[in-house]
């Protein structure tokens, strides 16, 4: 790739839990992640990247190496400790003084509401599943848009189907259950009516700004051409792409659709509760989205399975450790020829041009594209050297945006990427040996030290 769009939207991405440490300062609230983190004692959220603190320090380094823009997230209990209540004036002068900073180095933030880490008070209270939290995210919707009026662009939730995939049936986030498929899917559809809420809230309001949500999506392939797998990749499909999509940009969940997770529902003996003006309230928000922040790391290949349910989660970076199936469902397989990061994750570039343009031809009212994380997790060691030499990151990440910019000259409206990460960060179930970012941490004193692909970052933001 030689060159970008002027106007390119050209960012790093960050999310508070994985970067802010401070996990109780200033009278922060704790999350689903603290105590979890603490009894398993496996690795803390503290001190991650410190950007609580040093955030000057990688807003420089973004303006530096040519970005022009930041995905941040508001830490929920920075603002209510409980979820609700009052709000801690010492949250909301921070997320002022963050905000400005960034403005002032030409970063445009591009600011998530829920990043993963709902208020403990709340996930103690059934989280997502519990319809009266929706409650409490509205009105913090509703302070932020009111109070934060210097942001422009708002996402509302990351990765729904991360959350749901993670909390419900593999297991590796709080509160572990395995293969709950009623929670799993009624957590998908609770997330998406919250979201709905907050973007026609958002419209009532007559802002001057915008508003959407953020999918991570993950093409799934027939491993084989019989019909037996690509039933077992459509069903999976449906589970982890199409009911989300369906009922963002659609306002509906389609008869072809809810006939796929009918079946997962059945062959799991799971329920969905869609409640009387549910799908009235999606609908409402289907066409107001003002554009779809799209996550992409890898695809997935699928062979019909009729087993028991499994999953064995690589969290280490052993090689080869990663097993799924998913009873009624399907199992993924690994196809020959395909490459795979350390953590098993497929690196599939050929998989983000496919499902742009699946999302341009299917999905319409999703308007405007941005790629919002993509990225190479690497195990990394500082050894003293002026510029880190990380070639596999700029490799994948040239090969991904070529699938970008292959899709855009096809008439798929991408208008930017950003780069998971902009710095190295702690992750939620990996802890401090996968390391995303641009620029090098190292975790014990702070510091920061420049990879080859800032440098790269760089040269490709100058062509703008």
């Amino acid at each position: 790739m030689t060159s970008l769009h002027h106007g390119f939207i050209w960012g790093g991405a960050t999310a508070a839990y994985q970067v802010e440490g401070a996990t109780t300062a200033d009278s922060k609230g704790k999350t689903m992640w603290d105590d979890y983190l603490k009894a398993q004692g496996r690795f803390a959220p503290d001190p991650a990247s410190d950007f609580y603190h040093r955030y000057p320090t990688d807003i420089k380094l973004a303006q530096k190496y040519g970005l022009n823009a930041i995905r941040v997230s508001i830490a929920w209990t920075r603002i209510f400790p409980k979820g609700y209540g009052e709000p801690n004036q010492a949250g909301v002068e921070y997320y002022h003084k963050l905000f400005k900073e960034c403005l002032d180095h030409g970063l445009t933030p591009y600011v998530s509401l829920h990043h993963f880490d709902s208020p403990k008070t709340l996930f103690d209270d059934g989280d997502w599943l519990n319809r009266k939290n929706i409650d409490y995210f509205v009105q913090y919707a509703e302070f932020c848009f009111k109070e934060f009026t210097e942001v422009k662009n708002w996402f509302t939730i990351n990765e729904l189907i991360s959350l749901a995939l993670s909390q419900y049936i593999a297991g590796n986030f709080p509160p572990n259950h395995h293969f709950d498929v009623t929670s799993a899917i009624q957590a998908e559809h609770n997330e998406l009516l919250a979201h709905a809420r907050v973007v026609n809230l958002y419209k009532s309001l007559n802002l001057d700004g915008r508003i959407g949500l953020i999918h991570v999506l993950q093409p799934i392939y027939p491993i084989t051409d019989s019909a037996a797998d690509k039933h077992a990749a459509a069903l999976y499909d449906a589970f982890i792409n199409r009911f989300l999509l369906d009922g963002t940009f659609l306002g509906e969940y389609t008869p072809e659709t809810m006939s796929l997770i009918n079946e997962i529902l059945q062959k799991n003996d799971a329920h969905l509760d869609i409640q009387d003006g549910d799908m009235d309230i999606l609908k409402e928000a289907s066409t107001q989205n003002d554009y779809f922040g799209m996550n992409y790391y890898q695809s997935a290949f699928m062979q019909a399975y009729d087993g028991p349910s499994g999953n064995q989660f690589n969290g280490t970076g052993e090689k080869g450790t990663t097993s799924f199936s998913f009873h009624g469902v399907g199992q993924m397989v690994q196809k020959p020829g395909v490459p795979t990061t350390d953590w098993d994750w497929n690196i599939y570039p050929e998989g983000l041009y496919d499902v742009l343009k699946r999302v341009a031809r299917e999905y319409p009212n999703s308007h405007m594209i941005m790629i919002t994380e993509n990225g190479l997790g690497l195990k990394e060691q500082y050894h003293g050297e002026e510029i880190m030499q990380d070639d596999k990151r700029i490799d994948f990440i040239d090969q991904h945006m070529a699938a970008v910019l292959k899709a855009r000259a096809e008439g798929v409206n991408v208008q930017g990427y950003f780069v998971w990460s902009l710095q190295d960060q702690f992750s939620w179930a990996n802890g401090y040996n996968k390391r995303y970012g641009l620029f090098y941490v190292d975790f014990d004193t702070q510091e920061r030290h420049v990879k080859k692909s800032a440098l790269w970052f760089k040269a490709l933001a100058d062509t703008m």
